[in-house]
């Protein structure tokens, strides 16, 4: 239908694999496996469950009868009870046991937990191939001297491969952080109405060590290995908070990465992907717009703020539980990870395509390089016998001089003639461009690059080799 809104994060940008996630179905679902493993454990521990009862659960747990709950949800204004109603006249013989003793957090809140878990974890597969991506394209151009800079403003010489390196170390940075949320994400369990669990140690007749043993089991038919402690009706939002942080936190690492690319564009030294029937501008046929780069910005921009809702949520509890975290909950927290599924994909496709230019670099180089080198000229000079003093002085006057001609009249820098002309330096044109080797001002770059390379990233790159098979999603625009 082309009258409704549709959520360009679907229609142009997230993966199938993310959206799927974070679809109706997959909620549903899971609501219904959860419902299993609270009725076979309450059975496993002794309630008048029986085998044909979880059957007839299990029969239809993944044929959802949406008009059925779509009816209820109509009369009673509740999802879960619709829910409950909808899967009852499927089941007739379990319907007095689906959902016994739950409240309807149950299913919520640890269906929101499984499915970020997962999201989590499809979030690490693919920062790992950007990961495996810029580890290839900083040790292909680990020894290519580059401008650096510092406030835009040209700075001594790196190499292309050592800037890579730090779009790779903020990556990794998000990866330390992603791995701390995966590994402490745990399921809310079972904990009733306000996180007392006094309907479950009814339902087993005082037995303390029942009711928690009932958490455990339905935490590992899930695939949990843990349960908060202690909550209120829900788990804490700063649950929330924190997995929209680290969303965050990636976003802000590929907006950087976004401008540098963007930049170098501007540059020409170095392009993003550009197809032979893209087009720049609907205007100007010859232009190639960084689209892809603007497009991670733009999306990074947007999970950047959207990590304010969870935060907000969090300090608007009020005490065991209200409801004003729903509907917040049901946007922020898919837009963040489909946006982030998005600007990961993006990613990836540039540095799978990255074209780099090294004549352009090289000029580049090479207009700032007399600059740069004017200390090394200096000493080779008084090697030679010249007065410091003096020669720091005409290379503070030359270099002035040559600056205005190139800033004032638009010509190249002629820095070295007037020095070679200056018999004071005793420095003849072959000597001084002996001494203009970008290779002498690049410092330990490439085994800056290498060391980094081989200690930090391949070790992580070893551990996740499995998860590095998986194939990238295409962008569809």
């Amino acid at each position: 239908m082309k009258d409704t809104y549709e959520s360009p994060l679907n229609s142009r940008y997230a993966s199938k694999e993310m959206q799927f996630l974070f679809s109706p179905d997959h909620k549903f679902r899971t609501w219904r496996r959860l419902w299993i493993a609270l009725a076979e454990s309450e059975k496993e521990l002794g309630l008048p469950i029986t085998d044909e009862q979880i059957s007839e659960l299990k029969k239809y747990q993944d044929d959802i009868n949406y008009d059925v709950a779509a009816r209820e949800e109509r009369i009673v204004r509740h999802d879960v009870m619709a829910h409950v109603h909808a899967y009852g006249e499927q089941c007739p013989h379990a319907k007095g046991i689906i959902h016994l003793g739950a409240t309807s957090c149950y299913v919520g809140d640890n269906t929101d937990i499984l499915i970020m878990r997962d999201a989590l974890i499809l979030i690490r597969k693919r920062l790992l191939k950007v990961i495996l991506g810029l580890s290839k394209f900083a040790d292909e151009y680990k020894d290519l001297p580059t401008l650096g800079f510092t406030h835009f403003q040209p700075a001594q010489l790196v190499t292309v491969g050592k800037r890579a390196t730090l779009w790779l170390q903020d990556l990794l940075f998000d990866l330390d952080e992603l791995e701390f949320v995966i590994e402490h994400l745990c399921l809310l369990g079972c904990k009733g109405t306000t996180g007392t669990q006094a309907s479950f140690l009814s339902l087993f007749r005082g037995d303390h060590d029942k009711v928690e043993s009932l958490e455990m089991r339905i935490a590992e038919k899930v695939g949990f290995s843990a349960v908060y402690r202690v909550s209120g009706q829900t788990y804490s939002r700063k649950v929330d908070s924190r997995v929209l942080n680290v969303l965050s936190s990636i976003a802000q690492s590929a907006h950087k990465f976004s401008n540098d690319i963007r930049l170098l564009q501007h540059l020409k030294e170095i392009e993003e992907p550009f197809e032979s029937t893209q087009i720049g501008s609907s205007a100007m046929a010859y232009k190639r717009n960084p689209m892809r780069s603007e497009r991670m910005a733009s999306l990074a921009r947007y999970v950047i703020a959207d990590a304010q809702n969870p935060a907000m949520t969090a300090a608007e509890q009020w005490f065991e539980r209200t409801l004003d975290d729903s509907a917040n909950k049901r946007i922020s927290i898919p837009e963040a990870f489909l946006s982030v599924d998005a600007i990961l994909s993006i990613y990836r496709n540039i540095v799978s395509g990255i074209v780099v230019y090294p004549g352009v670099i090289r000029k580049h180089i090479f207009d700032e390089l007399p600059f740069m080198a004017t200390e090394n000229i200096l000493m080779e000079a008084v090697s030679r016998g010249g007065d410091r003093q003096d020669l720091h002085e005409r290379i503070r006057v030359h270099s002035m001089a040559s600056g205005a001609v190139v800033k004032k009249e638009g010509k190249p820098n002629d820095l070295l003639n007037r020095i070679a002309d200056d018999s004071a330096f005793g420095l003849d044109a072959s000597s001084l461009a002996g001494l203009l080797d970008p290779m002498l001002y690049i410092g330990r770059s490439p085994e800056q690059v290498t060391t980094f390379l081989r200690e930090e990233v391949s070790p992580i790159l070893a551990r996740y080799s499995q998860d590095l098979q998986v194939e990238d999603p295409e962008l569809t625009v």
